[in-house]
């Protein structure tokens, strides 16, 4: 009778656990199912009350109108080109940087951490107009070389700080054997550290992506032109002045999302245990 009495408390325990995860998972899940349902409505249907949840009349006009009454295609360039080169440089280079810090004792360390740490304390707002008038003086306004600068700079003390966690867990004996056998700093980072760092390289790729990809502040105030614009900033011109195109703001939000849904699938496992690998310092 006690184990049977345990059973049941386990199947009401397990039942309640499933029930909460099967809300949660509709909480999580809807805004995304209505979006995907109403960029395949007309824009009447859309504005209908009381609403439809299925579509009545089926139609993908959106997504084409899209990139044919819209500069989407160049919008889709411009984003992919830089939050592709401001994740990979700042990788790169926060990985340059983390692996100094793993590394070596110099004066003034822990200050120039602490200082990078801060940096991330500050509103990202606070420090546009500081970067407009830097870009405006160099030229680099409403280009794509001046986003990506500005992204950089954004990522790269995150990047560092996130790597810099990482490499402390590889023991600094490899480093030392490749250097016995005739490798230099740099090649001990590149061919020893980089193999073995490969899921936080690719947790910090992927957050430095998203970074850039996702902004639309940045890119509105660092750029003038529909040829500069981002993704993010075309999703937003869909909203006019007296109306908003729901249908087409539905279809360009999920065309947005599929590169970071598509990366998130790709590299999930290597993003896990990047994300896991920095966190105990043995």
């Amino acid at each position: 009778m006690r184990n049977l009495g345990m059973r049941r408390e386990q199947r009401i325990k397990m039942s309640l656990i499933y029930l909460f995860l099967g809300l949660t998972l509709i909480f999580v899940l809807f805004p995304f199912i209505w979006m995907v349902l109403t960029s395949f409505k007309t824009n009447a249907e859309a504005m209908s009350i009381p609403p439809t949840w299925v579509p009545q009349k089926f139609t993908t006009a959106s997504y084409i109108d899209m990139w044919v009454r819209k500069p989407f295609g160049i919008y889709f360039m411009n984003s992919t080109i830089i939050a592709s080169c401001t994740a990979i440089l700042s990788t790169i280079l926060g990985g340059l940087a983390a692996y100094g810090f793993s590394r070596f004792i110099f004066k003034g360390k822990a200050l120039i951490l602490g200082i990078f740490l801060a940096t991330q304390m500050l509103p990202g707002g606070l420090l546009i107009g500081p970067y407009f008038r830097m870009l405006s003086k160099v030229g680099l306004f409403n280009t794509r070389l001046g986003l990506i600068i500005a992204f950089i700079t954004i990522c790269l003390p995150f990047c560092t700080w996130m790597l810099k966690g990482f490499f402390d867990t590889v023991p600094k004996e490899l480093d030392q054997a490749a250097m016995i056998d005739g490798c230099s700093r740099l090649g001990v980072f590149y061919k020893i550290i980089l193999p073995v760092a490969t899921p936080g390289m690719v947790a910090t790729i992927i957050f430095a992506f998203l970074l850039a990809w996702c902004d639309v502040l940045w890119a509105l105030c660092l750029t003038s032109t529909h040829s500069m614009g981002t993704v993010t900033l075309g999703i937003m011109r869909c909203v006019g002045e007296f109306q908003i195109d729901w249908p087409m703001l539905m279809a360009g939000s999920i065309i947005a999302s599929m590169p970071a849904i598509i990366l998130y699938l790709l590299l999930q496992k290597f993003l896990v245990a990047g994300l896991t690998a920095g966190a105990v310092k043995e």
